[in-house]
């Protein structure tokens, strides 16, 4: 089964969101039994491609902070508790957070100054 097809489709509208999948070429806007979402999302599909695509690239940024947080922290969460595993994701994400503003303090040249436990941001001339 293929992501786009008409039962994910429904699916993810039964819900009440909105499926940004792209559509394969060689698909049609026909509905088939009750799937008008399937006409409606392929009509926006074609008439506003690029509209759709912004939101369905939403979908490549997550997968690439998953993938970073994966790479840098492993892919384990090592936790029995439920609420333990989730305190143990939250902190890989905050983990990662602070290694992203430190990788653009470097890049973008900003000095980070600490007094009396506020930042003081200055951007450097490059």
């Amino acid at each position: 089964m293929t992501y786009s097809s008409r039962d994910n489709l429904a699916l993810i509208a039964q819900i009440c969101a909105m499926p940004y999948i792209p559509f394969r070429s060689n698909a049609t806007g026909k509905p088939r039994g009750n799937s008008h979402i399937w006409r409606k999302m392929y009509d926006f599909f074609i008439l506003h491609r690029e509209e759709f695509m912004q939101h369905y690239h939403k979908r490549s940024n997550a997968e690439t902070v998953f993938s970073m947080i994966k790479r840098n922290f492993g892919v384990n969460v090592r936790s029995k508790k439920d609420i333990a595993q989730t305190n143990e994701v939250l902190c890989k994400a905050l983990c990662h957070n602070i290694v992203v503003l430190i990788h653009e303090m470097f890049e973008l040249g900003i000095a980070v100054r600490f007094v009396n436990n506020c930042a003081e941001l200055t951007f450097a001339q490059k």
